[in-house]
C-alpha cells in the first residue's frame, strides 16, 4: 500500500511540468520523502508519454492514462478503482474533487493541499461576483469541509479559509514552498556594465510589469524577463517604446535558475498578488538583493530592509526602490546576505519535507 497518492492538477501531466520547466523542482520534496522510505504514487492526466518522464524519478510509481481513453472516462475510473494508499493528497484546489472521491472509495486520509486560493485568483481576474469566482467558492467549501487536513503555503492564505468555510483552526496546517538551497546558492559573479534586473514569471497581468517598464524607464539597466504569458508582445513593443534595454528569455528549465539569477543584481516581483511566490525565494537563496510590491503573498516573507525592499505597486514607488537599491552596493550585499539566512530557516527542502512527513505519519496513524 502506498504512504502517499498525490493527485496532480486536473488535466496536468508530467509531460507539462517538464516543459514548463518545473518537474525537478515539484518532484524534489516527493524524492526526498521516499528516500525516507515513504511510497510515493503520482496520479497524473498524461497519457503513454508518461512513461519516460516517470522513468527520471527512481522510488515514486505512477498511474496515468497509459490506455489513452477519452479524458472524463480516465477520470472516472480514479474514483470507481482508486489506487490503494493511505493518504491521499492533492496538489491544487483545481482536480481535488476527484482526489477526494477517490480517498473516500479507497477508505482513505484526505489532505486537500493548495498553493495558492483559487477563489481569489479568480475573484481578482473575473471579479467577486462572476461565474468562475462563484464556482471555485462552492469547490472550495465542498472539498476544504470534506477534507481530513488542508494544507496551505501561508497564514494570509488559512485565515481566509477559516474564515470564509467556517474551518477549525486544527484542521488547516500551513506548509510553505521550499528551495533546494543546496542547488540555489550565491555564486561568484564577474559583475555587469549596468545593473541587471531579473524577473522570473508569467508574463501577464497579475505581474504587473508594465509598471515595472515604466519604473526603469530612463534608468541606466538591463531587464531580464524569463517567462512566457499573453503579454510577450505588448511588453516587447512597450519597452522598444520607452527605450528600455530588455531581454525576453522565454521558459527557463529551474535546473539552470540558479545560474540566471546570480547572473543578476537585483530580483523585482512587481506583482498585484501572490500566493507564496517560489521564484521570489529562489531568488532569496541565490543571496540576491530582492524587491517586491506590498502585497500578499509578497509582504508576508520580505521584511523591509531587512532582507528585501518593498514598494507600492504603482511604477514611482518601484522606481525610487530599485534606485535606492541600484546606488548602494553595500546595501545589496547586506540584504542578499539576510535574504539568504532566511530561505535557510525558513524554506528548505529539509525544513519543508519534515513538516510534509510529520503531517503524513499523523494522518497515517488515524488511518491505521
Amino acid at each position: 500500500m502506498n504512504d502517499l497518492v498525490l493527485f496532480f492538477t486536473e488535466d496536468v501531466s508530467l509531460a507539462d511540468w517538464a516543459q514548463g520547466g518545473m518537474l525537478a523542482r515539484e518532484v524534489a520534496l516527493y524524492q526526498h520523502l521516499a528516500k525516507q522510505g515513504k511510497r510515493v504514487q503520482f496520479v497524473t492526466y498524461g497519457g503513454p508519454g508518461e512513461v519516460e518522464i516517470a522513468a527520471r524519478m527512481p522510488g515514486i510509481s505512477m498511474r496515468f492514462n497509459a490506455r489513452g481513453v477519452p479524458p472524463g472516462l480516465y477520470k472516472r475510473s480514479l474514483t470507481w478503482f482508486p489506487p490503494s494508499g493511505r493518504v491521499f493528497k492533492s496538489n491544487q484546489v483545481s482536480g481535488s474533487q476527484i482526489a477526494l472521491a477517490a480517498a473516500r472509495r479507497a477508505g482513505a486520509k484526505f489532505v486537500a493541499r493548495c498553493g495558492y486560493l483559487l477563489s481569489f485568483v479568480d475573484e481578482q481576474t473575473h471579479g467577486v461576483d462572476s461565474g468562475p469566482a462563484r464556482a471555485a467558492r462552492q469547490l472550495e467549501k465542498r472539498v476544504f469541509g470534506a477534507a481530513d487536513r488542508v494544507v496551505v503555503t501561508t497564514q494570509a492564505i488559512a485565515q481566509r479559509i477559516r474564515e470564509n468555510y467556517g474551518l477549525p483552526a486544527a484542521r488547516v496546517s500551513v506548509i510553505p514552498n521550499y528551495v533546494e538551497t543546496d542547488r540555489f546558492v550565491p555564486q561568484k559573479s564577474q559583475g555587469n556594465p549596468r545593473l541587471r534586473i531579473g524577473f522570473v514569471g508569467r508574463l501577464a497581468w497579475e505581474k504587473n510589469l508594465f509598471a515595472l517598464l515604466e519604473a526603469v524607464s530612463g534608468l541606466d539597466v538591463e531587464l531580464v524577463l524569463v517567462g512566457a504569458g499573453p503579454q510577450k508582445a505588448e511588453l516587447q513593443a512597450r519597452a522598444q517604446t520607452l527605450g528600455i534595454k530588455l531581454s525576453l528569455s522565454g521558459r527557463m528549465d529551474n535546473t539552470d535558475l540558479p545560474t540566471f539569477l546570480n547572473s543578476c543584481d537585483v530580483f523585482v516581483l512587481p506583482s498585484f498578488y501572490e500566493g507564496h511566490p517560489k521564484a521570489l525565494i529562489e531568488a532569496m537563496a541565490c543571496g540576491l538583493t530582492v524587491i517586491g510590491t506590498r502585497v500578499s503573498g509578497i509582504a508576508e516573507i520580505i521584511q523591509d530592509g531587512d532582507n528585501g525592499l518593498l514598494a507600492e505597486t504603482d511604477a514611482d514607488s518601484l522606481r525610487e526602490v530599485i534606485r535606492r537599491a541600484a546606488g548602494d552596493a553595500s546595501l545589496r550585499a547586506q540584504l542578499g546576505k539576510t535574504a539568504r539566512e532566511y530561505t535557510l530557516r525558513h524554506f528548505s527542502l529539509e525544513r519543508v519535507a519534515a513538516m510534509e512527513l510529520a503531517l503524513l505519519e499523523e494522518l497515517s496513524g488515524a488511518h491505521a
